[in-house]
C-alpha cells in the first residue's frame, strides 16, 4: 500500500512538473544578477564545488537553474533546497561559462517570496526580528548569567525603527 501510494506521489510530481512556462526563464534573465542564466549548460561545476552540496545530497544547484531553464516555475519556487544556498560564490567563481549561480538562486529566492514561497523557518525569523530586534528570542537565562558575570546588559533592538522599515519596504501591514 505504502508502494502504491509513493509511486502515485512520484506520478503527481511528475504531472506537476510537465506545467512548464516558457517565459519563466526570460522573467529571472530580466531580474538583475539573472541575466546569465541562458549560458549554463549542465557541467555541474557549481554542484561539484558548491560546500552546501557536500553534506546533502538533495542540494544541487545545477538542477535549480535547469529547472528554471525549463520554465518549471511552480517546482523551483517552491523548492526546499533553493534556500540552502549559502551564497559563497564559488560556483560563480568557477563556473567555465561565467554563470553567476549565486545570482540566479538570490533571483530565484527573491520570486519565490515575491509569490509566497517563503520557508516557515524564515517567517519565524521575521516575526521575532520585528517583535524583540533580533534573529532569535534570547532566554532570560542570559540576561540573568550576564548579570550574575558583572557583563553589560545586551544593546536593546530598536522595534520602532525595524517596524518603520518593515511598512516602508512593504513587509508588514500598515495600521
Amino acid at each position: 500500500m505504502a508502494k502504491e501510494g509513493r509511486e502515485a506521489r512520484e506520478t503527481l510530481d511528475v504531472v506537476k512538473a510537465l506545467r512548464v512556462d516558457p517565459n519563466f526563464k526570460y522573467e529571472v534573465m530580466e531580474s538583475p544578477g539573472g541575466e546569465t542564466l541562458k549560458v549554463c549548460f549542465q557541467c555541474g561545476t557549481c554542484t561539484s564545488s558548491c560546500p552546501v552540496a557536500r553534506f546533502t545530497h538533495s542540494y544541487r544547484p545545477r538542477h535549480l537553474i535547469r529547472m528554471a531553464q525549463l520554465g518549471l516555475r511552480n517546482p523551483v519556487l517552491s523548492s526546499d533546497t533553493l534556500w540552502l544556498c549559502a551564497a559563497c560564490f564559488t560556483c560563480t567563481d568557477r563556473c567555465p561559462q561565467g554563470v553567476e549561480v549565486s545570482s540566479v538562486l538570490r533571483v530565484l529566492r527573491n520570486l519565490a517570496v515575491s509569490k509566497g514561497f517563503i520557508p516557515e523557518a524564515y517567517k519565524r525569523m521575521v516575526e521575532t526580528i520585528l517583535s524583540t530586534g533580533y534573529a532569535y528570542r534570547i532566554p532570560k537565562i542570559r540576561f540573568t548569567k550576564r548579570e550574575a558575570l558583572g557583563l553589560p546588559p545586551l544593546p536593546k533592538g530598536s522595534v520602532e525603527n525595524l517596524s518603520k522599515i518593515s511598512k516602508i519596504m512593504g513587509f508588514s501591514e500598515e495600521e
